[in-house]
């Protein structure tokens, strides 16, 4: 165990990539996401369908399939992105679509009574949007989000697969020098429980905050 402690410092390195593309990939999924949820429960049919097809086929890919399709399938369309490019685009894609039926969930949750009192005051769309509905919808989107956020984390260890050296792979790598795999693994394990133990504290709390009375 003494020898995985002193790789901590090489370790540093590959967290803060890890920590990195999981950035990336919950800003993008957040942004794209709530945008596709809001056409999906908001918008014209013609609208809705693509974005339906994309989040069941998306939903139901493997991400390792998905990450190795945009990687090597690329390519031959004459698309080149490198590795770290690649990862982040296949796990925004996946994360996006569960983002966008977390988004669907809790607007569609939402009585429609809330809308038609909007309506009756007069409020646009898009004031009924921000002022109503967004509001008492958010209560309902965070606690799922960042459950969706501790999934992003752990599938950004499938990055590596990919020569990307992320936490994942510099563990592999210091097990490469010392032979000693189970202290590194364990020691790994414990850094991303640290990571999503905290995540998870927090959807805790939101839920206890955000609670609400079901009428």
């Amino acid at each position: 165990m003494q020898l995985a402690l002193q790789s901590l410092p090489y370790l540093l390195n590959g967290l803060l990539v890890t920590l990195a593309v999981s950035g990336l990939v919950v800003t993008f999924s957040l942004l794209f996401g709530v945008v596709l949820g809001t056409i999906l429960s908001y918008g014209p049919a013609l609208v809705r369908w693509p974005i339906r097809i994309y989040s069941d086929v998306i939903r139901g890919i493997p991400i390792i399939v998905l990450i190795f399709s945009v990687y090597y399938g690329l390519p031959p369309l004459g698309i080149n992105l490198n590795n770290f490019v690649s990862a982040v685009a296949a796990l925004t894609l996946f994360t996006t679509a569960q983002v966008t039926e977390i988004t669907r969930g809790a607007l569609q949750s939402i009585h429609f009574g809330q809308t038609e009192a909007g309506k009756a005051i007069g409020l646009s769309f898009w004031k009924r949007m921000i002022y109503i509905i967004f509001p008492q919808a958010l209560r309902r989107f965070l606690p799922p989000w960042i459950n969706n956020v501790t999934d992003a984390v752990k599938g950004s260890a499938l990055v590596s697969l990919v020569g990307i050296v992320d936490l994942m792979m510099s563990i592999q790598q210091v097990i490469g020098r010392i032979y000693e795999p189970m202290p590194l693994y364990v020691l790994g394990a414990l850094i991303y429980f640290a990571i999503n133990y905290s995540l998870s504290s927090l959807s805790r709390q939101l839920e206890a905050r955000y609670a609400y009375i079901r009428e």
